[in-house]
């Protein structure tokens, strides 16, 4: 405590040490917003940048022709990798044919679409029940090429297998392809062949003496 009568002397207020600026972390945390930024940019203009693309807006099997009325547009973000029916072509697709199963709330990809009848004039169209045993493990997919092979049927004599013939075979082409049956596992395969074999084909299906065998693709 100060004496009486003497004046209290000025204060001196602590001296407090600057911290020592790092020019590294300066330039660092520079960097980092400046990438943040231009992240936030680019985000904003791929979310800007939208497509009119053709929809599908309820079931059409394959092979239908397609009307407006199967058709929805719908504006999305579209992926360069995708590759869509854009909006401005709808008219284009109208009046074509399905060449796959088209479900509601899917794109339209051009790929899916065909001006042609999946089958063609001089051919025919046999339905062939494969028990699941007989399904490929290979996806039936429609333009896929088939051999239809007439074998013996169990326990029936085979003038072709005695006399060391090879097979009859009918030359194909798959059209639609079912799912497998709830229970039975059954697959319905359409396929197309030439007029002259449609008969001989329903035979052997009738009989239970025919087998679908895949070509190897274009090329292989």
């Amino acid at each position: 405590m100060p004496t009486h009568g003497q004046a209290a002397g000025p204060v001196t207020p602590p001296r407090v040490s600057a911290r020592r600026r790092r020019p590294g972390v300066i330039a660092l945390s520079l960097a980092l917003i400046a990438a943040g930024g231009a992240g936030v940019a680019v985000l904003l203009l791929q979310v800007g940048h939208r497509t009119e693309v053709v929809t599908v807006v309820r079931d059409v099997q394959v092979g239908q022709v397609l009307t407006e009325q199967d058709l929805g547009k719908a504006s999305i973000a579209l992926d360069p990798a995708l590759k869509a029916v854009e909006a401005d072509d709808l008219k284009s697709v109208v009046g074509k044919r399905a060449a796959v199963e088209l479900k509601p709330g899917s794109l339209l990809a051009p790929t899916q679409v065909t001006k042609d009848s999946l089958v063609k004039p001089g051919e025919q169209l046999v339905p062939i029940g494969l028990k699941p045993e007989q399904v490929p493990a290979t996806a039936l997919v429609p333009g896929q090429k088939v051999q239809l092979v007439h074998v013996p049927v169990q326990g029936a004599t085979s003038t072709e297998a005695e006399s060391g013939k090879l097979p009859k075979t009918i030359a194909g082409r798959v059209v639609k392809a079912s799912k497998a049956a709830p229970g039975s596992g059954v697959v319905v395969v359409d396929v197309a062949t030439a007029e002259a074999d449609g008969p001989t084909a329903a035979g052997w299906v009738s009989a239970g003496a025919l087998r679908l065998v895949l070509d190897a693709p274009d090329g292989i």
